[in-house]
């Protein structure tokens, strides 16, 4: 137990990134952004491994298949349409429609979906990235129906990841591979180019059990307008749109949001978090007690 305990001071004196204080701080990225060395194998090319350094973010036009996408699409919809998942924990409603916004964890909950996570087009980028094995720190699939779906204010995932989960450095990434046709008005994905080299620490304590409120609107972990408006001028907004099937990979600390969907038409995908083995959680660095498991892992068993 003393090991242990030392082990977890020294992590704690450690901390590279603080945040959740009396007031927002902005730290320089300590880390690399791209973790394997130059050359190095895998499915991305070097002209598209560098661009993802410069902004923090690549697509794929079609990483998926249309076959591949019509069966995702139908599991998606056959596990938010059963009871069974939806009285789940780990299934997140919506506060209005009372619909199924994420279902969490679902390479567990689906056999099929673990595949995905599985597939050297998918596993093998992050490998790339983060030059070593991985593993799932997260994975949900978002169903962002039409007619009021609400979105995802402006955040760092890394923020919310260290502060709440543990993760000490920027060795994570993340993917959305869409499984409905992502338009410039169905509530798509914003993120501002170049924000990764930079990581804001948020001003205010976490609440206990901060992610019952944060999965359907956050609070804890959010950046000031002022800063936001800032960062906006600097670098710049994004939007991403693109074909069912198409994806997005991006960094850990990229300032990213969505709009709400108030069109007819949903924005569905399946949202994968890589982290690197060599990175893996210790005790939260800015909240009271870790967040669940479904949510932030602690099995640290490689993607095979």
């Amino acid at each position: 137990m003393t090991d242990v305990l030392t082990a977890h001071t020294e992590t704690r004196r450690a901390d590279l990134y603080p945040t959740r204080g009396a007031a927002e701080v902005t730290t320089p990225r300590q880390d690399p952004v791209v973790w394997s060395a130059p050359g190095a194998p895998g499915p991305i090319e070097p002209a598209e491994l560098m661009g993802f350094e410069r902004d923090g973010f690549l697509t794929v036009d079609q990483l998926i298949t249309p076959d591949e996408v019509s069966l995702y699409r139908a599991e998606l919809d056959r596990l938010v349409s059963d009871p069974e998942v939806r009285a789940d924990e780990r299934s997140i409603i919506e506060p209005k429609s009372q619909d199924v916004r994420s279902v969490f964890e679902v390479h567990r909950i689906s056999e099929l979906f673990a595949r995905l996570v599985r597939d050297p087009r998918v596993v093998g980028r992050a490998r790339q990235i983060l030059g070593s094995d991985v593993y799932v720190h997260q994975s949900r699939i978002n169903v962002k129906p039409g007619f009021g779906a609400s979105g995802f204010y402006w955040h760092s995932d890394f923020e919310t990841w260290h502060a709440e989960d543990g993760l000490p450095n920027m060795r994570t990434v993340s993917v959305s591979i869409a499984l409905t046709e992502n338009y410039d008005t169905n509530g798509g994905l914003m993120i501002m180019p170049g924000s990764h080299k930079e990581f804001l620490g948020c001003a205010g304590e976490t609440p206990k059990d901060n992610y019952k409120r944060s999965l359907q609107m956050q609070d804890a972990g959010i950046p000031s307008d002022e800063v936001l408006t800032r960062m906006a001028d600097r670098h710049g907004i994004r939007l991403f749109t693109g074909k069912a099937g198409s994806a997005t990979w991006f960094d850990c600390n990229a300032m990213h949001g969505s709009g709400d969907n108030i069109t007819p038409y949903a924005r569905s995908n399946v949202f994968i978090v890589f982290n690197s083995v060599e990175n893996t959680a210790v005790e939260p660095f800015a909240a009271p007690v870790r967040r669940p498991e479904f949510i932030g892992a602690r099995d640290f068993t490689p993607v095979k």
